[in-house]
């Protein structure tokens, strides 16, 4: 009898345990079967190759002494003789593994013990691989927990079947929780640790706030209406697009909700954060235009190589301040929701603008090509800026212009040409003076005018360049807490390059220099086009 209970106790410990960790009863037996074995090697030695086995439907234990059949025994421990193990076993053969039942046994004190840490140890790391497998699947969810502590102001949350972490950056500014709150959060990183997995929550991701919507919009959650883009300042203030499928459902409104009802309690879980909801559109001009309500737009200019845009505003009515908001936050979430870079003017600006540029264009073309000032404001009012663009212009559209013949456009190119070569020369032999390598000219995206910027800034081998991170060359703004921002200028400063195009030279350098090859470029590229697949 007590064999007997002995053995029902065994399978009701597994059952308890695998009901209380959430894990497999499978697992939990197999930990018994591993200490059992553990403590049986400290009675027969350490080398001996000892198995136990629970049967799960009895809860019967057998132990045998696995025995490796060899020609010559070196370890009598854990190796057979072929002659001993055909006495047992006739058909044995060299390499085969013979099992010796060994009988029960009585386990001390410390062999308890360790078998007990055996279980504990295999059952945790059970529990781990079960929470991280649960979780894993679910980053980009939100889900609700219980604040269970607070540790240097990051959220330890209680979520039931495991913890996770809220860091203070992840927090909404002036948001406090105590031991006991509800919370809710978005998962958006889990990672399997040493420690076991870690499971890292937001207030702030923007798609926090999509996922809030889903849940309180019903044509979001039946993908009649689609978020688009979201841009958030957490805490103050959040731009949302959305469109909708059903020409016959406003996005707008379902996403406002009757007398503002759905909104508010996005709002209110949010602390008060202020949402703009805009209807997206294909049209980059009417989207951005849309994302600076409630300021008025009177016209934009898109530079789609830059994916810069250019808006004019109104200089009645405080449209400017309207547009870029208070501390630039208006204009820098609409920037975030279109992802191109706006820059806001008023009309009496822009004006003044196009005003300095027509009167720079002309002086450059007066000065370059050496002709009168009537010439040059010519080309300047037909819309070129350069004398590059004049030099490579189709000749028929050069001599189409009012006042210009044939012999005239062929004679303004022929000059606009030889500028180029002429400046082309006095280029290459700065960059020979300042010892700039020629391996350099051969990096795809540098020009002439470039090598010489590099110079003199000590850039002087492909490795110089390879070892350039992208302010280097472009500079970068660093903005202090009083709003206040200070530009520090890149060793390419006065050219006109993108942050893009000057991180695709820097990348180019260091496949010419050996640092990495072509086919690690390809990889954050496919990457990077898998992501803008997936839906928003």
């Amino acid at each position: 009898m007590a064999v007997s209970a002995n053995r029902l106790e065994l399978l009701q410990i597994a059952d308890a345990v695998a009901r209380e960790k959430s894990i497999d009863r499978g697992i939990v037996i197999a930990a018994m079967e591993d200490a059992i074995a553990k403590a049986a090697r400290a009675r027969y030695g350490s080398e001996t190759d000892v198995h136990a086995e629970i049967d799960p439907k009895k809860g019967e234990l057998r132990l045998s002494r696995h025995m490796l059949v060899v020609e010559k025994v070196e370890n009598h421990s854990n190796q057979i003789s072929l002659v001993d193990a055909q006495r047992a076993n006739p058909g044995a053969q060299v390499g085969d593994t013979i099992a010796d039942t060994l009988p029960p046994l009585e386990y001390g004190r410390i062999a308890a013990q360790s078998a007990k840490q055996v279980i504990v140890q295999k059952v945790r790391e059970a529990e781990r691989d079960r929470q991280y497998q649960e979780f894993k699947d679910r980053i980009g969810d939100i889900v609700n927990g219980v604040v269970k502590r607070v540790e240097y102001g990051s959220v330890i949350v209680d979520l039931g079947r495991g913890e996770a972490i809220i860091r203070r950056d992840e927090m909404l500014p002036r948001e406090v929780f105590r031991n006991g709150d509800r919370v809710r959060a978005y998962i958006f990183d889990v990672r399997r640790e040493t420690r076991g997995p870690q499971i890292f929550l937001s207030r702030t991701h923007p798609q926090f706030m999509a996922k809030l919507f889903a849940q309180e919009v019903p044509e979001i959650y039946d993908g009649i209406v689609e978020i688009k883009a979201v841009a958030r300042d957490p805490g103050s203030r959040a731009k949302i697009g959305v469109i909708s499928r059903d020409s016959s459902v406003d996005p707008v409104g379902a996403c406002v909700g009757m007398r503002g009802s759905r909104v508010q309690a996005v709002v209110n879980e949010l602390q008060g954060e202020k949402i703009d909801i805009i209807p997206w559109s294909p049209d980059i001009a009417t989207f951005v235009v849309n994302a600076l309500a409630p300021a008025e737009v009177s016209k934009v200019v898109i530079d789609e190589d830059r994916e810069r845009i250019e808006v004019v505003v109104p200089d009645t009515n405080n449209q400017l301040s309207l547009a870029i908001g208070r501390r630039g936050q208006n204009v820098r979430l609409a920037s975030q929701l279109t992802g191109w870079d706006i820059d806001i003017l008023t009309e009496q600006e822009e004006s003044e603008r196009r005003q300095a540029d027509f009167e720079n264009s002309t002086r450059v073309f007066m000065e370059s090509l050496n002709v009168d000032e009537v010439v040059g404001q010519l080309l300047a009012s037909e819309g070129f800026t350069s004398v590059e663009e004049l030099a490579m212009v189709d000749i028929k559209e050069l001599a189409g212009i009012e006042g210009f013949d044939e012999e005239t456009a062929q004679e303004l190119q022929n000059r606009a040409r030889e500028y180029l070569d002429q400046q082309e020369a006095e280029l290459e032999a700065k960059r020979v003076e300042l010892g700039v390598e020629d391996a350099l000219k051969d990096v795809p995206g540098v020009t002439s005018k470039m090598l010489v910027k590099f110079g003199e800034n000590d850039i002087k081998t492909v490795d110089d360049l390879a070892g350039c991170a992208t302010d280097d060359l472009v500079g970068w703004t660093e903005r202090k807490e009083g709003g206040e921002s200070t530009k520090y200028p890149g060793a390419l400063d006065g050219i006109d390059i993108s942050r893009d195009d000057a991180e695709a030279m820097i990348m180019q350098a260091r496949v010419k220099a050996g640092w990495i090859t072509e086919a690690d470029l390809a990889k954050p590229a496919e990457e990077a086009e898998a992501t803008e697949d997936q839906p928003a």
